[in-house]
Formats: structure tokens, sequence, C-alpha cells
């Protein structure tokens, strides 16, 4: 049973996020973007981080996404109308650049699973999770800021286009 909601909140982790940067209206990105975070904080507590799984809901999904939302609202950010597109060759491009990220994604998974490794223990003190946030989870912890910069860096994007 634990795998068929595993399978599924990640199903729909990975639809809503597809939804979250593709959708043209701001609104319903910020709203599946929340609703990614809520399926990867299900993925998180049922491999056993619960942690991780209440700082996404009430770090990532109830507060940042929420003041994301209000800034959108707030600023009534301009939507394009579906019928318009000034730039189709962003469109191939992006399409392009998913398909160079889902390959590199699968060979790079395809490569630890050759030497899989059972993860350290985290132990009950923010110490020995702080080891392992710096330690040998430290690609994914910046991954993690990443994505972060990069929706600032899209939500001001946003912002200056109105202007």
């Amino acid at each position: 049973m634990e795998q068929v909601v595993f399978y599924l909140a990640g199903t729909v982790a990975v639809a809503s996020a597809l939804l979250a940067v593709s959708h043209r209206n701001p609104v319903v990105n910020v709203l599946s973007l929340i609703v990614t975070f809520f399926c990867v904080a299900v993925n998180f507590a049922l491999l056993g981080a619960d942690f991780l799984a209440g700082a996404q809901v009430l770090i990532y999904a109830g507060a940042i996404l929420v003041l994301f939302l209000f800034v959108v609202m707030l600023l009534g950010a301009p939507t394009v109308p579906p019928e318009e597109n000034p730039r189709p060759i962003q469109r191939v491009l992006g399409g392009f650049l998913a398909a160079l990220v889902a390959a590199g994604g699968w060979f790079f998974f395809r490569s630890l699973r050759a030497g899989v490794t059972p993860p350290p223990e985290a132990g009950d003190t923010a110490h020995a999770l702080g080891r392992l946030l710096v330690g040998p989870h430290l690609f994914a912890f910046e991954l993690v800021s990443v994505v972060l910069l990069t929706a600032l860096i899209g939500a001001l994007v946003l912002v200056k286009r109105k202007h």
C-alpha cells in the first residue's frame, strides 16, 4: 500500500510541477507548486524523513508559496492570451532542454544504482541532521537552493514585465 501512495504522490508531484512551469496564469502556477510541495512532503513522510516532511509543509508550502501567491495576486501579474506566441523558438529550445535534463537525470540515477550504499542514520539531534545535509546530501541541499533562487528570479521577471 505504501508503494501505491508513493508512486501516486510522485506522479501527482510531477504532473503539478509540469503544470506549474507550463501554465500561463501565475496564480495557477503558484497553486500547482503548492500541490507539488505537498506531494513531495508525502513522499518524505513515506520515506521516514518526518522532519523534512514537516519542514516541506510548514516552510515551503505554508509560508513561502503563500507569500508568492499573495504577491502575485497583489501585483496582478499579467497573463498572456493563449493565441499570442511571440517566441516560438523558445518552446522548441525548452523542450530540447527538458529532454536533455531528463536524459542526464536518467544516466545519473542509473550510475548511482550501480553502487548503491545504504544512507547513514540521521540520529535524533540537529547536529546529526546538519552533518547529513552538508555531507552525503549536499547535492540535494544545494539543488533545492538553486530551485528557490530560480523561483525568485522568475517572480522578479513577472513583476518587471508589468512595468
